[in-house]
């Protein structure tokens, strides 16, 4: 019985031939040739001269002989096509298949022959022959059935121990986690980031080993795992980032950031599993392009302050006498001896978070670039670019859409950005330490960014918290934005000189807004109120604030004044009511009249009560008795 028929396909192969393997491990193929190229190559291939019709017999008779030798004899004569020898042979071959479709027409039509099977004789069977025969190839049989299930048992308890001694089974683990590639008989993987988008000229290409094999070439394999690692020896040992801002004068440590800070440094430990040795090298790769990609910025970027690359080093002023230092620390082991650092206490991890972020928001615009709408705009132009003619923007505002912060820039904004809101967190904690009289209370907002950050103070008096002073800070970048109450906007600098003078300023309003409140409790009359007064003696900075009220009775004047460098006074005047005090027709009250001359200070330090408030809220209670 004929085999069922098969189709068999025979085309070229998909895989060009390798031409070239560069050091990278990147192949370089053949370039395939085109139908003409190959057409012709196939043509050289064919010898259009020779005729292998006139090999085929042998000459029998001599008068046959005697004609070939005079052919031979003869000179060649060539066609003067040179395709007529393919010519004859396809019409040789169409003559042949012609014959050939004509006689299964007649086998298949019985029309004109007839193909009956002829019967003959039987073989003789020999029993014994037979079962010997049979035999035999059911041995043959049952050895290749026995050897592949072997095989399948064995590679499915391998598959199904999974277990590190495993070597596919980890493996697979591995393939799972790094990108690999089969080159020959060599297992390659790859540990950069150019797959994301990087363009750092420094590969990570690592090779696949298996532990059996490091055993049987003589090295000493004391290892639980099948599976070992060869790092390339740039990205052996141990690599950090460390970002401390200090001041220059006594090298203060302000705030720092370290990135992937090692709890040991060092080589990683021969024997140490394939993940911690892959992670390690990452690692190092990464730090390695942060850094270059940083020392690259601060070369090309112009600033106000230049900036210093001095070997794995990068310096730069944040603000005056504040430093900013940018370190690549990389430790192989092979170091004689490491003076570690203590650890910081103060480590800004929204830094540490923005080294991450912004170097992958570079490998991201890389690798995705917006396409043009429409069509026929310029690949990688954005929308506000695009809409800048229908707009008619002008050249400045199309410089600020061409103008894009490099890496450098904004970790120097957010330095700035750290070190100002570190300077107003310590003058407010130390305004609120130093000062028991009034109260200073920072509510710091928990929902800020990397570049602002907004803080609520409240002054108030003890037992007299009805009467509070807001104030909000907004933090940003080289400038802090105050609101007052009365919904006013104070812009100060990057001095916190200027902070502190602002804060004691509010302090010394507070105090005038509090024997307000009291005056209105106590049934006395407010006469003026001068928020900045204008007499007296020069402040250093800042301005006096100055209150004068009267008693329900109108015969005594209370002076109030608070300044915040020479402090709180204050004054007191009785009014004899016995002397005629209206002396003009414009004065409609005695109170009005004895406003001017000479006023009696008081020492608040002898009056009794907890703080300034509570001995103003004493003295009147008792001149109101006393009115």
């Amino acid at each position: 019985m004929a085999a069922p028929s098969v189709n068999v396909c025979v085309e070229a192969a998909i895989e060009n031939p390798i031409q070239e393997i560069r050091y990278d491990g990147q192949e370089i193929h053949v370039t395939p040739l085109s139908m003409s190229e190959n057409l012709s190559k196939l043509a050289h291939k064919i010898n259009f001269f020779k005729d292998e019709s006139e090999e085929k017999g042998k000459p029998t008779s001599e008068g046959e002989r005697e004609t070939d030798e005079e052919k031979v004899l003869a000179p060649f004569q060539p066609s003067l096509w040179p395709w007529d020898s393919v010519r004859n042979k396809l019409k040789s071959a169409l003559t042949e298949i012609s014959v050939l479709y004509d006689v299964l027409n007649i086998v298949k039509q019985k029309h004109y022959m007839v193909t009956d099977p002829v019967s003959q004789d039987a073989p003789e069977l020999k029993a014994p022959l037979q079962m010997v025969a049979k035999k035999k190839s059911l041995l043959v049989v049952c050895q290749i059935l026995n050897a592949g299930a072997d095989w399948l048992k064995r590679v499915q308890a391998e598959m199904g121990s999974n277990t590190p001694d495993n070597f596919l089974w980890e493996l697979l683990q591995l393939r799972k986690h790094w990108r690999l590639k089969k080159v020959h008989n060599t297992i390659l993987g790859e540990l950069s980031y150019k797959s994301a988008g990087s363009r750092f000229w420094q590969g990570g290409t690592f090779e696949v080993l298996k532990t059996s094999d490091l055993a049987a070439e003589g090295e000493a394999t004391n290892k639980k795992s099948s599976l070992d690692v060869s790092i390339p020896s740039e990205l052996e040992g141990v690599a950090y980032i460390q970002v401390e801002v200090k001041s220059v004068p006594d090298l203060m440590d302000l705030t720092s950031a370290t990135l992937k800070m090692p709890a040991s440094l060092g080589a990683v430990s021969p024997d140490a599993y394939w993940q911690q040795k892959l992670e390690t090298a990452h690692n190092v790769l990464f730090c390695k392009e942060l850094f270059a990609q940083l020392a690259r910025e601060a070369v090309q970027v112009k600033g106000t302050t230049p900036h210093m690359v001095v070997g794995n080093q990068i310096l730069t002023n944040v603000f005056p006498g504040i430093q900013l230092s940018i370190v690549l620390c990389h430790y192989t082991g092979k170091e004689k001896k490491v003076n570690l650092s203590p650890p910081k206490l103060d480590h800004n991890h929204v830094l540490e978070h923005s080294l991450h972020q912004l170097l992958r928001k570079v490998h991201g615009n890389n690798l995705n670039t917006s396409p043009p709408h429409p069509a026929n705009a310029m690949l990688g132009m954005s929308k506000r670019r695009r809409l800048a003619g229908p707009r008619a923007h002008s050249r400045q505002d199309l410089l600020q859409m061409a103008h894009s912060e490099s890496i450098l820039e904004q970790i120097l904004r957010q330095t700035k950005h750290a070190v100002l809101r570190l300077r107003s967190m310590h003058v407010i904690d130390q305004l609120a330490t130093s000062l028991q009289d009034p109260l200073i209370c920072a509510h710091w907002s928990c929902l800020n960014n990397s570049l602002e950050s907004s803080v609520r103070v409240s002054i108030t008096s003890y037992c007299y918290e009805t009467n509070r002073t807001p104030l909000i800070l907004i933090i940003g970048i080289d400038t802090i934005r105050v609101v007052v109450r009365e919904g006013r906007t104070c812009v100060l600098s990057f001095e916190e000189n200027e902070l502190r003078d602002f804060l004691q300023w509010q302090i010394c309003q507070h105090h005038a807004q509090s024997v307000q409140s009291l005056a209105k409790l106590h049934g006395w009359q407010v006469l003026s109120v001068i928020v900045s007064s204008g007499h007296g003696d020069i402040e250093p900075y800042g301005t006096t604030s100055t209150v004068m009220l009267a008693s329900p009775k109108g015969n005594i004047i209370l002076a109030f004044h608070s300044s915040p460098v020479s402090g709180s006074k204050l004054s007191v005047k009785k009014i004899d009511t016995a002397v005629e005090s209206n002396i003009s027709p414009a004065v409609t009250a005695s109170k009005w009249a004895s406003l001017a001359g000479e006023f009696k200070e008081v020492n608040l330090n002898r009056l009794e009560g907890r703080n300034l408030v509570g001995k103003v809220d004493m003295l009147m209670a008792r001149l109101t008795v006393m009115s």
